[in-house]
């Protein structure tokens, strides 16, 4: 995915396939683990997919989330822009793709988060918070 980091204008190996953008929640749940910048949307959008995590950092609450990830065993550990090289993501997707506890966990975790019914929940706690008039 290209999204906002200007990719599109790379030139890429035959092999690799460049697309703008594709429904996150559609693309997510077909693929075995999930590279990706660790921004809360995204990352959100992995937890619910239900698939292990990989996270590189690029800015600002990035580490955060990719922390939180690897602490709640569903991800490895974020790999710092800074320090990625390709042994460091070959090493990272193979214990993402092969680790069978955080395959489980992230599975758990996502058919959690879409049992929810976040809306329905909010307007239960707004509506039990209200004063009554």
């Amino acid at each position: 995915l290209t999204g906002w980091g200007g990719l599109s204008s790379i030139d890429l190996p035959d092999n690799v396939f460049k697309i703008d953008s594709v429904p996150h929640d559609w693309l997510f749940p077909q693929m075995r683990a999930v590279v990706h910048h660790g921004g809360t949307g995204t990352t959100a959008a992995v937890l619910r997919a239900g698939v292990p995590s990989i996270t590189v950092p690029f800015a600002v609450d990035h580490p955060f989330w990719g922390q939180t990830v690897a602490s709640l065993g569903v991800g490895t550990s974020p790999i710092l822009r800074k320090d990625l090289t390709a042994e460091k993501l070959v090493a990272a997707i193979r214990t993402a793709t092969s680790d069978e506890a955080m395959k489980a966990r992230a599975r758990v975790l996502g058919e959690k988060i879409r049992s929810e019914d976040g809306v329905a929940r909010a307007v239960e706690i707004f509506h039990r918070h209200l004063p009554n008039y």
